[in-house]
């Protein structure tokens, strides 16, 4: 209750006087059930993880968990979409730090920031994408990493700067092959600094020489 001083001042009680609990806007509660589930998964993994795990991470009551989710499948997929978008957001960053007709230092950009992206994040990737499904084929192949390589490809092509008869074909070929590249590199545990250099130099290399035309590819 509000009350005088005899002073014309005045003053609150102490419970109106406390500052309130404030409620997480939507969209943080969703970031804050994603980042939760992101480190619950990667360290116990998606099946041992619960629901109520996943919540209290979040510091959110488990009802809340469905506002958002209906199931802990459609978190994965929110996971799944979040680390394509960031992956995608990175690479158009770093090309876009070149001009738009300097197509070698974009497609260098490309493959350096995708390796690095990668394997900064080969945990998250790995417990993100851990199933591999028949009917995700076409999921993968429509991704939007590769989306974003066939307009670069496109655009080199039409400058006469490259010579890619399939843009789409061709852009799950050098995708995969940076994917290969990226999974030889955990597997040999050669992810310093400076092998990432080197790997992606070379990857670089292969994917130029395979994208400019051969000088008598007629021939018999």
């Amino acid at each position: 209750m509000a009350t005088s001083d005899g002073t014309g001042t005045t003053s609150t009680s102490p419970e109106e006087g406390a500052p309130r609990r404030r409620t997480k806007a939507p969209e943080t509660r969703a970031g804050a059930l994603m980042d939760a589930a992101e480190r619950l998964f990667i360290d116990k993994g998606i099946a041992a993880t619960s629901i109520d795990e996943i919540a209290a991470g979040a510091q959110v009551a488990k009802g809340t968990f469905y506002l958002y989710f209906p199931s802990k499948e459609a978190l994965l997929g929110a996971l799944q979409q979040r680390f394509v978008d960031t992956f995608c957001t990175r690479l158009q960053e770093a090309m876009d730090r070149h001009r738009p007709d300097n197509y070698h230092a974009r497609l260098k950009a490309w493959v350096e920031t995708g390796l690095e992206t990668y394997l900064d994040n080969v945990a998250l990737h790995d417990v993100v994408f851990h199933e591999y499904r028949p009917e995700d084929r076409r999921m993968r192949n429509d991704n939007a990493v590769i989306t974003q390589l066939v307009a670069l490809l496109r655009q080199g092509d039409g400058a006469g700067f490259w010579d890619v008869e399939d843009p789409a074909l061709t852009a799950v070929i050098l995708f995969n092959a940076l994917h290969g590249v990226a999974d030889d590199s955990v597997a040999m545990g050669q992810t310093s600094a400076a092998e990432r250099k080197r790997r992606a130099r070379a990857l670089t290399k292969f994917l130029e020489q395979a994208l400019h035309p051969a000088e008598d590819d007629g021939a018999d």
